[in-house]
């Protein structure tokens, strides 16, 4: 149950780009016309750009080094202007968002219905509804998420989420590994819901490219909502672990609140 990690980098099952947007005069939508739609994310750790390696400071005075970060974004929707809901294609709508050394990545929504939108909302990690079709019903996602290390194994299943690294504290000179990975246990789900509004309005066209760009904050994961102590968690000295219990849910939560939208463009 490792991760490794170091710029953004994605991994989805299908992947196609753009073809979309601007003028405010085009119709609303059509039963023919549709353009993609790209999704970008940017990792940050509070209001900086996330350097892997590089020694951050938490709210309870830990000093984090972050690793690794990866996660699965699901069930995309985008909500209209008029209140209406585009659901994306559930067979298509699984990706991992992986912060790796690879080039920066986001995915593309391929067929957007043109029009006008002001939301987007995702799932963090994969539903029950899409394990219950098992192994052979992921489709080419199952080998994706293998490759990636985001599966523990098919009975275990998916880990949503996945961020690992080191901690020292006052108590802690020699800095331990973290690992935190989540997934559906027995007794949790911990898939999560995501809701942005958007800063301005999505303006799906054809022959245009629009694009929502996503900045996510991973200080949050343990310094949201509500704050995780490392050092607590490890009682054994040897490194802090999440991987189920009461804490998995909290981490779900703050992960919730670590999206927000930085920017829209229309052309």
């Amino acid at each position: 149950m490792k991760i490794r990690l170091a710029l953004l980098s994605f991994v989805a099952v299908p992947a196609l780009f753009l073809t979309s947007c601007n003028n405010d005069d085009a119709p609303a939508n059509t039963t023919q016309d549709t353009a993609a739609v790209s999704v970008e994310f940017a990792h940050k750790y509070g209001t900086d750009a996330l350097i892997l390696g590089q020694e951050y400071t938490t709210s309870l005075n830990e000093h984090i080094t972050v690793g690794s970060i990866k996660y699965i974004v699901s069930n995309i929707s985008l909500t209209r202007a008029d209140g209406t809901v585009y659901n994306y294609p559930k067979s298509k709508s699984y990706f991992i968002v992986s912060h790796s050394k690879r080039a920066p990545l986001g995915f593309s929504l391929a067929d957007i219905p043109v029009g006008n939108y002001t939301k987007i909302n995702f799932g963090i990690g994969v539903d029950q509804a899409q394990f219950n079709l098992g192994a052979a019903g992921q489709g080419d996602f199952l080998a994706a998420a293998q490759a990636e290390e985001m599966l523990w194994s098919w009975s275990a299943g998916y880990k949503f989420i996945a961020y690992d690294g080191t901690y020292s504290s006052e108590t802690v000179a020699d800095a331990l590994p973290f690992s935190i990975h989540t997934g559906k246990t027995s007794t949790d789900d911990n898939y999560g819901t995501v809701t942005l509004t958007l800063p301005q309005t999505l303006q799906v066209r054809k022959g245009q490219t629009p694009g929502i760009h996503l900045a996510t904050d991973v200080s949050k994961i343990i310094d949201g909502a509500t704050k995780i102590n490392l050092t607590q968690i490890d009682d054994q000295g040897t490194g802090a672990t999440i991987m189920g219990g009461t804490m998995a849910p909290v981490v779900t939560h703050n992960m919730e609140g670590a999206f927000s939208v930085s920017e829209v463009h229309n052309n």
